[in-house]
């Protein structure tokens, strides 16, 4: 179907201006919108959904005044940040105070570009598609950095340091994981790394969960996870905004959009780690049992499923934990995180070697 569209469209005008450089290019510009319309207001309800889930585990309600269960609440939200007014401080460098906001959430949004929904679903099918995501959320930290520097506020800097070097330290220890996965699936491509569950002989019985890559990559799969609350300034990791110690962190001068542009930032990264984990620890699009009753599900909704669990542990973890002390972050990063991972590495590598190997 999206094929026949793209030749519709191709045909409407044999001048070799379309055909070569005008529609591809509008063909491309719809995939963003159709991709970056959906995102942006999953990223709005996330936060609806936080505060109706955190009200569940702390026996309250949650918002429920605007609209039904609340579920306009996200609306106003977004209406009332747009008519605030935006505040710069005087002393501040203003292309660079503007600048960390942009710098902040563009990286969250680009980085699905390589993110497949489906065996052939993606916007960008890309041979390297896990490096392409590594290397466009690194440049998140330069928003970070920049935001607390062009605020010219002893606390905005100080935020900006504690966030800059937790999201440096515990980036590490995820491309440790994503690099196991990536040595068990033989591809940076995540369309063939969830290919790559659906073999073994659990699948062969049907128990397509037990093929994941949760099971014999549980130690992996954990780090991960912890590592992706950490690196999302998510809690018990929020150190970056101590209320009692640093205000608000890198974002503390900042008002209205731009205030709301990093929290944006946060929430679209909140389900972009909670998607790759699904993608590469929980088979993607892939049913948990060889059925006729699950096969019938379409694979999206699967992915979606998934990744509405995932991100919800995020909020389960934020209700249940007390905050961490920033040396006790710093040193379950590099004391802990990473030794485990290169273990795990040089132990999964020498089981691939053996008759034992179960990634054949």
């Amino acid at each position: 179907m999206i094929d026949a569209i793209y030749q519709g469209g191709l045909h409407l005008s044999t001048a070799a201006w379309w055909t070569q450089a005008g529609w591809p290019v509008i063909w491309i510009l719809l995939k963003i919108v159709v991709l970056l319309a959906p995102l942006m207001l999953l990223v709005a309800y996330l936060t609806w959904w936080e505060r109706r889930l955190l009200g569940f585990m702390q026996v309250r309600l949650g918002p429920n005044r605007v609209g039904p269960f609340g579920l306009l609440q996200p609306i106003a939200d977004a209406l009332k940040l747009l008519t605030k007014e935006l505040i710069r401080p005087t002393a501040a460098n203003g292309g660079l105070f503007r600048l960390g906001p942009i710098m902040a959430i563009m990286p969250a949004l680009a980085a699905w570009v390589a993110i497949p929904f489906g065996p052939d679903v993606v916007l960008a099918n890309v041979n390297a598609g896990l490096l392409v995501i590594l290397a466009i959320t690194s440049i998140e930290v330069y928003g970070v950095i920049i935001a607390g520097w062009a605020s010219n506020s002893k606390y905005a800097f100080l935020g900006a340091l504690r966030a800059s070097a937790q999201m440096v330290s515990y980036e590490i220890a995820i491309g440790f994981c994503f690099l196991v996965v990536v040595m068990t699936a033989g591809s940076l491509n995540l369309s063939e790394i969830v290919a790559s569950q659906s073999r073994g002989v659990a699948a062969d019985m049907g128990l397509n969960f037990l093929s994941w890559n949760w099971l014999p990559l549980l130690p992996i799969f954990m780090v991960y996870l912890i590592s992706a609350v950490a690196e999302t300034n998510r809690h018990p990791f929020d150190v970056v905004e101590g209320e009692a110690e640093i205000v608000a962190g890198h974002m503390v001068e900042y008002s209205g959009m731009g205030f709301a542009i990093f929290f944006l930032a946060e929430y679209a990264s909140m389900w972009l780690v909670s998607i790759l984990a699904v993608l590469m620890f929980l088979g993607g699009w892939l049913p948990p049992i060889d059925s006729a009753v699950f096969n019938a599900i379409p694979g999206w909704v699967w992915l979606g499923l998934k990744t509405t669990v995932v991100v919800s542990m995020f909020i389960w973890i934020r209700a249940t934990f007390p905050r961490f002390r920033y040396d006790q972050i710093m040193r379950l990063g590099w004391k802990i995180f990473i030794p485990v991972t290169l273990i795990w590495l040089l132990l999964v590598g020498a089981v691939m070697q053996t008759s034992w190997n179960p990634w054949k």
